[in-house]
């Protein structure tokens, strides 16, 4: 299956010399994930949703300052890669090229709703963050703020008593510290990234621009206090179907036999389960393979095994590594961007590393890893590997092959 029939011709494109206040509000008046950066007509990168809510940017500065490099498709390109590319970068939007000129965007949502189907033969279970990383009512915004940022995560459940009475997203925080609450607005001024839904709490009385006693306040008076909740046990295919009917990214998962949250599953994970491989596929994937200089796809399963083997016991489940090329060049020498995502049975960890020549790149890129493992730093716990059989059900048709057909309703 490719994405031929899935991309979208319409896109929200900026010059690099916008200002980037700009682009806060194209995100802001629409239900947008990124946008796309151009330098005349030539595709310079996006920028994201995510990655201004992540960062301090100045009202006056450029988007071609924040640009972020993400692998591009063209219209042929198998839906099952494309879903391993957004996994790998950390975009769920992605640019489609034709003759090196943007025609179009897939994203996330799109391949989800195509694939919506034949998700019934895989759980919640199969696809969702173990670890449950959440708030109390009581934990400041400022606190919340930090653990949004540090566990590279956009939705955190509020959980009080062993039951999740809220949620609070890293956009609704942003937007609320950046603009100022007021009385009468309640905890959100504006719809700026607010996707969960929900009443917010009012009578904050923060005044615009104190935002470091905003930051003091409690979470509970910014917080949604919807919280959809799922079963362990329930088919991803009802879990996407909820996501899009709510207008929401993630949902809180309870244990069969209680209502006490252990997890969350986002669309993000039910993303990563379309990219895992049967079990006698390989564990590590390159993603630019033909940039690399003096290395092959062995000496890049050595490098992540010589990396991994030093740490003990460590498995490793799915190691993704994505290298993108720049037009900068030193003495021949393009610049290259390398990502490494390692996904292992001690955790998830990931880093970027920037250098002339792709292998200088992936070293960089690998050491910071390294460091990572080392110090027990993990972005997200670990998840269990799909049964085999399960596998089999729902990746058959396109792992062999096959031709794909959309079901009714998704032509």
């Amino acid at each position: 299956m490719n994405i031929s029939e899935i991309l979208s011709p319409k896109f929200t494109e900026f010059d690099i010399g916008t200002p980037l206040s700009k682009v806060a509000g194209a995100f802001e008046n629409q239900e947008l994930d990124a946008v796309v950066v151009t330098d005349g007509d030539e595709y310079r990168g996006v920028v994201s949703r995510r990655q201004l809510a992540s960062s301090s940017n100045q009202p006056s500065a450029k988007v071609g300052s924040r640009v972020q490099h993400v692998p591009t498709v063209n219209r042929t390109a198998d839906v099952r890669e494309v879903a391993r590319l957004m996994i790998g970068s950390g975009a769920k939007t992605l640019p489609v090229l034709d003759d090196d000129r943007v025609v179009g965007i897939v994203t996330g949502d799109s391949i989800l709703e195509a694939v919506q189907s034949f998700l019934s033969a895989v759980t919640v279970a199969d696809a969702y963050t173990e670890k449950l990383i959440s708030a109390a009512p009581d934990t400041t915004i400022g606190k919340a703020l930090n653990t949004l940022r540090e566990g590279r995560i956009a939705h955190l459940p509020v959980v009080d008593d062993g039951e999740a009475v809220g949620m609070v997203s890293l956009y609704d925080i942003v937007d609320f510290t950046t603009r100022g609450g007021t009385k009468s607005q309640g905890g959100s001024p504006g719809n700026f990234g607010g996707r969960h839904g929900g009443e917010r709490h009012g009578g904050l009385g923060a005044r615009e621009g104190d935002s470091d006693r905003m930051l003091d306040l409690p979470v509970r008076n910014l917080m949604s206090d919807v919280v959809v909740t799922v079963r362990r046990s329930a088919p991803l295919d009802e879990v996407v179907e909820t996501m899009f009917e709510r207008e929401i990214s993630s949902l809180v998962v309870l244990g069969d036999q209680s209502s006490e949250p252990i997890g969350v599953v986002t669309k993000t994970d039910v993303l990563e389960a379309l990219t895992w491989e049967q079990e006698d596929r390989n564990a590590v994937q390159v993603f630019g393979l033909d940039l690399l200089d003096g290395m092959d796809y062995d000496g890049v399963s050595a490098l992540i095994e010589n990396m991994t083997s030093k740490y003990g016991d460590m498995s490793v489940i799915k190691a993704s590594i994505e290298l993108h090329e720049h037009k900068e060049q030193s003495r021949g020498m393009p610049l290259v961007l390398a990502r490494i995502r390692l996904v292992t049975d001690r955790g998830y960890f990931t880093a970027d590393g920037e250098g002339y020549g792709a292998s200088h790149a992936l070293r960089l890129a690998a050491n910071k890893v390294e460091r990572q493992i080392l110090k027990g730093k993990t972005y997200r716990r670990s998840k269990k590997r799909p049964d085999s059989r399960e596998q089999e059900t729902l990746y058959g048709w396109w792992l062999t092959g096959d031709s794909f057909d959309f079901p009714e309703g998704n032509e």
